[in-house]
């Protein structure tokens, strides 16, 4: 594992925040440590600091810097030995018919609208169900890295063809994707869209002969971070060591 200091980041600096309320584990206090400036973290450093457990939320590039909790564990699937499990294979066999369409970073008012409807949704009471315009754009639309917008829509064989179902932002880094976020139509009943999307892009991992997918940090306490460990094998950034994770 390549640490912090012997990467060439020298111009970089790191400064750790202020405790705030922790998003996913009730009654505790989180801390982040931050990269900056960002616009020196260009494709090729930003590979190196995900490979050190950090990632990005628009430009600002950051890592989990909790006194006294070690709970987020940066994860990457490894998608050379990845085999779908039965329920997996389901998920894929249901939303067959979407239509994959990769678009550069951009707005459209179609996917700000599916967007907010997931987080007032799937988020409510929390800070992102009141993002405005700027705030989205912040959030998604602004990288330094390689992003794309992946839109799926319903097939010409579904009810309602060309219908905007989900959009996932990723990374395309040297070493694989990193899955920034995805957010889908909560309003249709036993959907597995954020299933298909990671099964899509584990699948453009291979395409693409890129070795990992990174997924972000993997919280056994938290519900929605802790389905991360159906994806194996997968690898998880323990003590600065990527090592095999067990499936449960």
């Amino acid at each position: 594992m390549t640490l912090l200091k012997e990467l060439p980041l020298t111009a970089l600096q790191f400064y750790a925040t202020a405790p705030y309320e922790c998003s996913y584990l009730p009654n505790r206090l989180a801390r982040s440590q931050v990269a900056t400036p960002s616009h020196l973290i260009h494709a090729d450093i930003y590979g190196e600091l995900l490979n050190a457990g950090f990632r990005r939320s628009g430009l600002y590039t950051y890592r989990p810097y909790c006194d006294q909790c070690k709970a987020c564990i940066a994860t990457r699937i490894l998608v050379n030995q990845f085999s779908p499990t039965r329920s997996q294979r389901r998920a894929q066999k249901k939303h067959a018919g979407l239509e994959a369409h990769v678009l550069n970073l951009g707005y459209k008012d179609e996917h700000y609208q599916l967007y907010q409807q997931y987080q007032n949704e799937r988020h409510a009471g929390g800070e992102m169900d009141r993002d405005d315009q700027d705030q989205y754009m912040q959030f998604l639309l602004q990288s330094r890295v390689n992003s794309r917008i992946v839109e799926y829509r319903d097939g010409p064989h579904d009810p309602h063809p060309g219908r905007l179902r989900m959009v996932s932002m990723i990374d395309i880094l040297e070493q694989g994707i990193s899955s920034v976020y995805t957010f889908f139509d909560t309003t249709v009943d036993n959907t597995s869209y954020g299933s298909y999307s990671i099964l899509w892009q584990i699948a453009q991992c291979v395409e693409l002969n890129l070795p990992y997918l990174y997924l972000g940090y993997y919280i056994k306490d938290s519900q929605k971070m802790s389905y991360k460990l159906k994806y194996q094998p997968m690898e998880g950034l323990i003590d600065d060591h990527w090592q095999l994770m067990p499936s449960s």
